[in-house]
């Protein structure tokens, strides 16, 4: 037991002792500094005033309690008229902040449909405008096409204008054929003008419907763009895990468009796509009405070409087959006044020896004797004779002379027509073999008509 009690006292002086209050020199002096009673009932001996410093009176204890009372029931009062007041606020906001989502939502999902509308506009725009280009494409393919073959009639035509240049007098005139050669030339021309000024239109009428096309294209890429952004938008819920603060997105753009201005710069689009697709199919139209006409009017002037060198071929082998007939009659009468020549030569002749009976009779007459040198009848019908036979000789010496003449100018008239023939041959040649056979190279309508 003792060395229990040695082991206690050990430890105790081992450990401070724990401290057992605070040491009251410590604790700071309390004043109360109460107003001094100083009234009938007070007692200013100094016998109490010294307990009386720090004490209250009863009823401003009961005054102090009463107000901490008040200050409590207000207190609470106001809480709870302040939780009730924010209670009716939250649930007010959250009703507010759903409704404001919801117009929000339903104001973003109305705008969807009208994007839509404009865009599928455009697509119509841009698809129509597509294959109209396309359309109009074929048709100035088909205008080239009918230029390259306006090449064949107009080198047709000058060649037989050319050929028919070595056409000798007097066939050189300027007939039907030529007038119609000419007027086929001048078409061609004029047609391959025109044809050229329609294909540069066509060029330009291309150009525009593909800018339009692609305005149209910007404006709808634009509306596929701002479809998706509204149409995610739209998507959007509280829930979201991809929503976030961007203070600064709340302002309002000074570029921005109105809906007014907004809807008003798609119509003009529309609008001006529609009239350059009016415009290209009027111009097809008018292509097609051109290209019709060009094959017709040149159909036309080929076929009065044509008419007008069978007319001439005609009226060439008439001239030919008159000439060729008057020639025989010609050779015919040669022949036939060559022998008269030969037969008046021979009469002459003939006469010669009757001539020489008569002249040696009067001669050796002339030797008769003295009286009887008579001028008898034989004498007279002598003399006659030889008169007679002069005159006849004369005569038909003066005939010759004419069939000589007659003959010449025959055989003159017979080397005009030789060469008359020729030349006429010479013509037909070049109008039949030449002109005529070239023509036949003509192109076909259709292909005049650009097919």
């Amino acid at each position: 037991g003792g060395a229990s009690a040695m082991a206690q006292a050990k430890a105790l002086t081992s450990k401070k002792p724990a401290p057992q209050s605070v040491p009251v020199s410590k604790l700071p002096r309390k004043v109360c500094e109460v107003a001094l009673n100083t009234g009938p009932d007070s007692s200013s001996g100094l016998t109490t005033s010294g307990f009386r410093t720090a004490k209250y009176l009863t009823h401003e204890w009961h005054q102090s309690n009463s107000d901490l009372y008040n200050k409590a029931f207000t207190g609470c009062e106001r809480g709870e008229s302040n939780r009730a007041e924010s209670k009716e606020l939250s649930a007010h906001a959250a009703a507010a902040t759903q409704r404001a989502q919801q117009s929000s939502t339903a104001a973003l999902g109305q705008r969807l449909p009208d994007i839509h509308f404009w865009k599928s506009e455009l697509q119509r725009q841009i698809e129509d405008l597509d294959a109209e280009t396309g359309l109009l494409a074929a048709q100035k393919l088909r205008l080239e096409r009918a230029l390259d073959a306006t090449s064949v009639p107009y080198a047709i035509a000058t060649d037989n204008l050319q050929c028919r240049e070595r056409r000798q007098p007097p066939d050189l005139v300027s007939d039907e054929v030529e007038q119609e050669l000419l007027k086929e030339a001048e078409l061609i021309r004029n047609i391959q003008e025109v044809l050229k000024r329609t294909l540069s239109q066509a060029a330009n009428q291309m150009r525009l419907n593909r800018d339009h096309k692609e305005i149209c294209e910007m404006d709808w890429s634009d509306k596929v763009e701002t479809y998706n952004i509204d149409d995610k938008c739209e998507r959007y819920r509280n829930e979201s895990t991809n929503i976030q603060f961007h203070p600064s997105s709340v302002k309002y753009e000074e570029s921005a468009s109105t809906p007014e201005t907004w809807a008003k710069f798609t119509h003009d689009n529309i609008y001006r796509a529609e009239q350059e697709k009016l415009a290209s199919i009027n111009l097809r139209a008018l292509i097609d009405s051109i290209l019709h006409d060009v094959s017709e009017d040149l159909r036309r002037q080929c076929a009065a070409v044509n008419e007008a060198f069978v007319r001439r071929c005609e009226e060439l082998d008439d001239a030919k087959h008159n000439l060729e007939h008057h020639l025989k009659n010609v050779l015919k009468e040669i022949g036939d006044q060559e022998a008269n020549i030969a037969a008046l030569k021979k009469a002459i002749k003939d006469k010669e020896a009757p001539m020489k009976v008569a002249q040696t009779r009067l001669y050796d007459r002339s030797f008769r004797p003295n009286v009887e040198l008579c001028r008898d009848k034989a004498q007279f019908r002598l003399i006659s004779e030889v008169e007679e036979l002069t005159e006849t000789i004369e005569s038909l010496k003066q005939k010759l002379l004419e069939s000589e003449q007659s003959l010449k100018n025959l055989e003159d008239t017979w080397v005009d027509l030789e060469k008359e023939i020729a030349v006429k041959r010479n013509s037909i040649f070049i109008d039949r073999q030449k002109c005529m056979a070239h023509r036949m190279h003509y192109p076909v309508v259709l292909k005049l008509a650009g097919y």
